[in-house]
């Protein structure tokens, strides 16, 4: 499940300067440990979950994250 791209969405004022908040492209990935299923949506897990003719349970199920982020680059000092 890939969520939204990199992209600017707002300033916030820290130290008296204006500094950029940046969305950066995320994707989740949620996965039965016990059977190997990989879900499209929470929605999917749910119904799994909620799903008598199943054994699945809810520590079946891992959630992992991969968040990139921007590259930055340091000017000046930094103390």
């Amino acid at each position: 499940m890939k969520l939204e791209e990199q992209k600017i969405i707002g300033y916030q004022i820290i130290d008296g300067k204006e500094v950029p908040i940046i969305n950066c492209p995320t994707e989740i990935t949620i996965k039965n440990k016990v059977t190997g299923t990989v879900y499209e949506s929470e929605d999917q897990v749910k119904a799994d979950i909620e799903d008598p003719n199943t054994p699945t349970k809810e520590e079946h199920i891992q959630r992992d994250v991969k968040i990139t982020v921007a590259r930055l680059d340091i000017f000046g000092s930094t103390q």
